[in-house]
C-alpha cells in the first residue's frame, strides 16, 4: 500500500517544481556547442553584429530583422519567424533551407545537439 502513496507524493512535488528533472533539451550542452558559433555571432544585448548577424532574442524574431546587418537576398526572401522548427530545419543545413545565405556552416548534424542550441538560443532574452 506505501507504493501508491510514494506515487502520490512524487506526482505533487513534481507537479508543485519541487523536483526538477532534467529537460531532454540541455541548455548548458547547447551554451557548450554554441562555442562554435560565437565567431560570427553575438548573444548579449546590444553586442553588435559579426560576420553572421546578432543571435540575442532571435527565438520569435522575424528573419532578416535585426538593424544594421547585411542579409542576403535569400535570406530577406525568406520570411519566416525564427521558432524551434525553423532553427531545427535551417541549423540541419543552412544552405538547403535557404538557397544563396550567406552563412557558411555546413550544418549540425546531430538532433540532439541541435535540440540544445536551440534551447541556448530560447534564454537569450
Amino acid at each position: 500500500m506505501r507504493f501508491p502513496i510514494t506515487c502520490f507524493l512524487l506526482s505533487m512535488l513534481l507537479s508543485l517544481g519541487a523536483i526538477h528533472i532534467a529537460a531532454a533539451d540541455d541548455v548548458e550542452a547547447g551554451k557548450t556547442a554554441f562555442r562554435k558559433c560565437v565567431l560570427c555571432h553575438a548573444t548579449e544585448a546590444g553586442k553588435s553584429n559579426k560576420a553572421g548577424p546578432s543571435l540575442f532574442d532571435v527565438v520569435g524574431r522575424k528573419s532578416a530583422a535585426v538593424e544594421g546587418y547585411s542579409y542576403s537576398e535569400a535570406m530577406k526572401k525568406f520570411d519566416r519567424i525564427w521558432d524551434a522548427e525553423t532553427l531545427d530545419a535551417y541549423l540541419t543545413d543552412p544552405r538547403a533551407t535557404v538557397r544563396g545565405t550567406k552563412m557558411i556552416s555546413p550544418g549540425i548534424k546531430d538532433a540532439k545537439e541541435r535540440q540544445d542550441i536551440i534551447a541556448y538560443l530560447e534564454t537569450l532574452k
